[in-house]
């Protein structure tokens, strides 16, 4: 049986568990402290907010300090992005729809996202390992329980999903910040894009996007957007296109 001081030092920090004991005066920080400041810090600023200089002057103290509580910024990452998913109560389950409980933790996935908008510009180097990681995992599982699908398919599965998430995030922020250098709406700087665009197209050499140009898809509407992120027309035609893709080996599995 493995225990405790067996399991290595960052993942101990990773899951909150007692550091061993170390000689000297307690220390006056924590772990949790410093992880909650830090993503305080990327929710205000974004990850180039988040330096040791600025962190250890938020919380008062010296930057070198703060390696008692991590052994790098790489971890201190780690760290952060476990603790901005903690939060899974808006995941559904519905035991008899794998589908509908595919597409709930999709879209509360997309909705953390967009809480913390800097989560899915942290570089992926592993297996999910923290405590709420693995509860997100395990949540997906439990969409495909009844799936009959096999082991590394629910896992494909959930790596498809999730990383469609992750890269219809990082391509609305690439959006949003576009947006922000022009001053318009998303509606109106879309149809400015494609006004300029429009003009540099040869219609002989690309016909079909000169089509899609002369089209309406770019022309600003008046309908009000939602607050809710999962409620994106494009996020969800991309998600059920997936699904439809999964239905399909889940079918096969079944039969």
């Amino acid at each position: 049986m493995t225990t405790e001081d067996e399991v290595p030092a960052q993942l101990r920090r990773l899951w909150g568990l007692s550091a061993p004991a170390k000689r000297g005066r307690p220390a006056e920080l924590d772990g949790g402290r410093v992880v909650a400041a830090a993503v305080e810090l990327a929710d205000r600023e974004g990850l180039t907010g988040v330096t040791l200089a600025k962190l250890a002057k938020h919380l008062g103290y010296s930057p070198m300090s703060l390696y008692r509580y991590m052994g790098s910024m790489d971890e201190l990452l780690e760290l952060m992005v476990d603790a901005a998913a903690s939060d899974t109560s808006e995941v559904e389950y519905f035991p008899d729809d794998w589908r509908t409980s595919l597409r709930s933790w999709a879209a509360a996935q997309l909705r953390q996202a967009h809480r913390h908008p800097w989560i899915h510009h942290v570089p992926i180097t592993g297996p999910p390992s923290g405590p709420n990681q693995i509860a997100w995992l395990e949540l997906g599982l439990r969409a495909l329980r009844e799936t009959g699908l096999d082991w590394p398919q629910k896992v494909g599965t959930i790596m498809l999903v999730s990383g469609y998430v992750r890269t219809f995030v990082l391509q609305m922020e690439s959006s949003r910040r576009r947006r922000e250098i022009s001053g318009m709406e998303q509606a109106q700087a879309e149809a400015a894009w494609a006004t300029h665009v429009a003009r540099l197209i040869d219609a002989e050499r690309f016909p079909e996007t000169a089509r899609l140009m002369a089209s309406a898809t770019f022309t600003p509407s008046d309908q009000p957007t939602s607050d809710d992120p999962a409620e994106d027309t494009d996020f969800a035609y991309g998600l059920e296109r997936i699904l439809d893709g999964v239905a399909v080996s889940v079918e096969a599995a079944e039969g």
